[in-house]
């Protein structure tokens, strides 16, 4: 969304920097059960955003982000650097001055009527979270969910927020009549460490009981287990520790891959690290100074030690669209895995459908063939 095209005129002189002259700008809000945050309600012209492949492949998918900015205020969020095109900085702005697009369901109800709409799958949580805790006060997403349903879109949804357990019975409505697939992310699982690289997000615990309320809805739900970080939670008994829970709470899937650090979000991380785990600043810096993903050695080491702990708990490994970050590839019941060979020569266990492959013709040509070690999808 970019300020200059809102549809409302409005001008603060106490607004912070970027905001001041901007049209769609409406107030900044400030409340006591969010303290230190402040709610920037604006007025946005469009809802849905195209999204081109990251693999160069000219495919494109699209996007919903009724948020910019994340309380969840997750130290390696990839998002961070998107803050600064508001003129805000990329960690403590983007963690505590959030953008709320309050009438972003009017506009998506209004572009999903058009007739040029194709009712292309839509994704939902690969940028910022639209169920991060100011879902709780702004309620935009049952407007969208509607939208999608009533428009015979389908649609994917990513999120660490449980507030999405309110919006079960109309996730279950509406996939009734239009492909859904949910997944929640979950990356770490010890608590200490959760909450010192993630300190806004809900527990793991938390987390975890929605898989399984999602599950016991009748809808599918993937795990994103993203991202893994190296010397931290890469050992052996973590991953077969998350795996398990995973398993235990319903998952259909598990997607996975080692941390990357854009640009913009490396001075936070490292900043972090040297606060919290000063004896692996080294390590991490020979990995990702010069580089943005981890080196090829080290997804390839962590596939092979990934593998076996799935098979073990018997979930499959999930894709993602490489334009959205979007899952898609949830078994359904009746579904038989079927198992693709990969440059590697190991398999990865994928299933025969999918709702939004199904949904979409064009998914295939999105997704090219990969080894698990080497995909670093879009996500928060």
């Amino acid at each position: 969304m970019r300020w200059s095209g809102q549809a409302l005129d409005a001008s603060r002189s106490d607004a912070l920097p970027g905001l001041e002259s901007n049209s769609g700008f409406v107030r900044s809000v400030t409340t006591p059960e969010f303290a230190g945050v402040t709610f920037h309600e604006v007025l946005a012209k469009s809802a849905l955003n195209r999204v081109p492949a990251a693999d160069g492949s000219g495919t494109y998918g699209w996007t919903i982000n009724p948020y910019r900015g994340c309380s969840h205020a997750c130290v390696y969020c990839f998002a961070r650097p998107t803050h600064t095109y508001l003129e805000f900085d990329g960690g403590a702005d983007f963690d505590q001055q959030i953008v709320v697009k309050t009438n972003v369901a009017d506009v998506l109800h209004r572009e999903l009527t058009k007739p040029t709409w194709d009712r292309h799958p839509v994704a939902l949580g690969t940028n910022t979270d639209p169920y991060q805790r100011a879902e709780g006060k702004y309620r935009l997403m049952p407007g969208v969910i509607r939208a999608l349903a009533d428009s015979g879109t389908p649609f994917s949804i990513l999120t660490k927020g449980t507030l999405l357990r309110r919006d079960i019975p109309l996730l279950v409505e509406a996939a009734r009549s239009v492909p859904v697939d949910l997944a929640m992310s979950i990356a770490v699982y010890d608590d200490e460490l959760q909450q010192q690289v993630e300190p806004g997000t809900p527990t793991t615990a938390a987390r975890l009981a929605t898989v399984r309320a999602i599950r016991d809805a009748g809808l599918d739900c993937s795990v994103f287990l993203m991202p893994v970080l190296p010397y931290i939670t890469d050992t052996r008994a973590h991953l077969d520790d998350a795996i398990g829970r995973a398993a235990a709470a319903g998952a259909t899937s598990v997607m996975y891959s080692a941390l990357h650090l854009r640009p913009g979000v490396k001075p936070w991380w490292f900043e972090w690290l040297g606060r919290t785990r000063p004896d692996l600043v080294q390590r991490y810096r020979s990995m990702y100074l010069d580089n943005t993903y981890a080196p090829k050695d080290y997804r390839r080491w962590l596939a092979e030690r990934v593998r076996p702990i799935l098979r073990a708990h018997g979930l499959g490994l999930g894709r993602v669209d490489p334009a959205t970050g979007s899952m898609g590839f949830s078994n359904r019941a009746g579904d038989r895995p079927t198992a693709v060979q990969l440059d590697d020569g190991t398999e990865q266990s994928t299933p025969a459908t999918s709702p939004l492959k199904r949904a979409d013709p064009g998914y295939d040509r999105r997704l090219t063939p990969r080894r698990p070690e080497d995909a670093v999808p879009t996500l928060f």
